[in-house]
């Protein structure tokens, strides 16, 4: 690919239609230009056309590509030329992508990455999807060239290439697990987002609710609106949770290739998406309070060397039984040899000054709550039956606190940090100690008060970083200097001999 290439012909299909939908609002306006206007015509509407189309026809003819002398070189532009060079070595993973209008016509978009940030990604928009794949193979195998000399232990003079493993699925989605779907904000989400729309598209007359308590029974009419209204949030919301959760999520594998991890999925849109060894340092198991109730949970990687505004996490197992995301988790962290220590193990709890500081944390707002609600109803601005829900909240907030000091907890684990905070979204997240590159010991009054500190290990890339919260400060720096006795040394401080 020493020569320059030209993207495939049939994005001339794609690149117009895209800039369309850019330009969709500039293109609304047109047409109420054009029907206000005296005299009719349609002068505004297809320039509003006519202009997108052009530059959607000018960015196909002017983009190129090729690979030379270990660079890739994109070049686009007419106006204002560019030309971008990521060299080979500094990929970090080769991603495709192809939306439903690609796969119709056969194309993929190749998405370089380097680890310097999105906007320094090389991306290749409508490659022919065999081209795509052979091109991201030939990339990938670059990346994972054997050293010379050969397999450990071959003598120098013997140039015998080390034989690669063969790549190995560790997991493929059964759509069953979209039954957990409905227990997650998703759903919550879109319902939302479609009642907006729904509040702008249709006409007021569509949504006359104040007379559906006509239709019911006497004294039954506002009780009947409001189960109605509960009932079809619930439905709604549980459908479209599922319905996302197929699309996003179909056929989705997880792959252990020799250097790297490869995810795929998606129904209208299929990702492929590649992690290499070096970027990933750990795990995060997220059990939101509906799903741990029902024994799910979700997967999401801690991926370092990315750069500002990139997001650090990689969903690898969405909402699926906990046993699955556990067995999932072990794999990645100890690959050939899995290890479920820092996901089972006990963790140490942070003491009583921690529970107390939980259990206040959670209390507090709920109580300044029936405060105010009870100073509005001496005023007389409520009435005195406001103050059943807000009394309700005390008992909510307790069991909060409970569960919050519970979850609360820590470990350091064959090289891993782990840590364990949160109720309505319980998070565990385990870094690996070689990917931690220091430590940031923060401490408010209140916690200085109670001898706790909020210990935060941090990452290369992005702004990754694992919390221990209210911790101990002398558990804290003894966690610290057991992961990572060098830092700690730095400064003084003298490694332990145990934890």
């Amino acid at each position: 690919m020493s020569d320059w290439q030209r993207l495939d012909p049939r994005m001339l299909v794609v690149e117009p239609v895209s800039e369309l939908r850019r330009f969709l609002p500039v293109l609304v306006g047109a047409l109420l230009a054009g029907g206000f206007a005296r005299g009719g015509g349609l002068g505004w509407e297809l320039l509003a056309v006519v202009v997108p189309v052009a530059i959607g026809v000018a960015r196909y003819l002017t983009t190129r590509y090729r690979i030379l002398e270990g660079r890739v070189e994109l070049r686009r532009g007419l106006l204002q030329r560019t030309l971008r060079t990521t060299q080979l070595d500094r990929v970090r993973t080769v991603d495709l992508t192809a939306s439903l209008v690609h796969r119709l016509l056969g194309l993929a978009t190749v998405r370089i990455g380097t680890g310097a940030g999105a906007d320094q990604d090389l991306e290749l928009d409508g490659l022919r999807a065999a081209d795509a794949q052979q091109l991201r193979e030939a990339l990938l195998a670059r990346m994972a060239a054997v050293v010379p000399g050969g397999a450990p232990g071959t003598p120098p003079d013997e140039d015998v290439p080390a034989p690669l493993p063969p790549d190995r699925p560790v997991l493929r989605l059964d759509p069953a697990w979209a039954r957990y779907a409905p227990l997650t904000s998703a759903g919550v989400v879109a319902t939302a987002a479609l009642l907006g729309v729904a509040s702008q598209a249709l006409p007021d007359s569509a949504w006359r609710l104040d007379r559906l308590p006509e239709l019911a029974p006497a004294g039954w009419g506002w009780l009947l609106l409001a189960v109605v209204g509960v009932l079809g949030a619930a439905v709604s919301s549980a459908v479209l949770a599922v319905i996302g959760y197929l699309v996003t999520h179909w056929d989705l594998t997880l792959t252990r290739t020799p250097t790297q991890w490869r995810l795929t999925r998606g129904l209208l849109t299929t990702r492929e998406t590649s992690v290499e060894d070096a970027r990933l340092a750990g795990v995060v198991v997220r059990e939101p309070l509906g799903l741990r109730l029902a024994g799910a949970a979700e997967l999401a990687a801690v991926v370092t060397g990315l750069g500002d505004g990139e997001k650090g996490t990689l969903t690898l197992v969405p909402p699926a039984p906990t046993a699955v995301v556990t067995g999932v988790a072990g794999t990645v962290l100890g690959d050939d040899l899995p290890t479920e220590r820092p996901l089972t193990a006990a963790l140490r709890a942070h003491g009583p000054a921690a529970v107390r500081r939980r259990r206040l944390r959670a209390l507090a707002p709920a109580a300044a709550l029936v405060a105010i609600v009870a100073a509005l109803v001496v005023a007389d601005v409520l009435t005195p039956w406001a103050l059943v829900p807000a009394a309700l909240t005390l008992p909510a907030a307790v069991v909060l606190g409970e569960d919050r000091a519970r979850a609360l907890g820590h470990l350091g684990v064959d090289g891993f940090l782990v840590s364990r905070s949160g109720s309505l979204v319980r998070r565990r997240e385990v870094l690996g100690a070689q990917h931690v590159i220091g430590w940031t010991v923060r401490d408010t009054w209140f916690q200085r008060r109670s001898g706790l500190v909020t210990l935060e290990a941090t990452t290369a890339g992005g702004s990754q970083r694992v919390r221990v919260l209210d911790v101990p400060e002398g558990d804290g720096l003894v966690l610290a200097a057991a992961l990572t006795p060098g830092l700690l040394a730095e400064v003084g401080y003298r490694t332990p001999a145990s934890q």
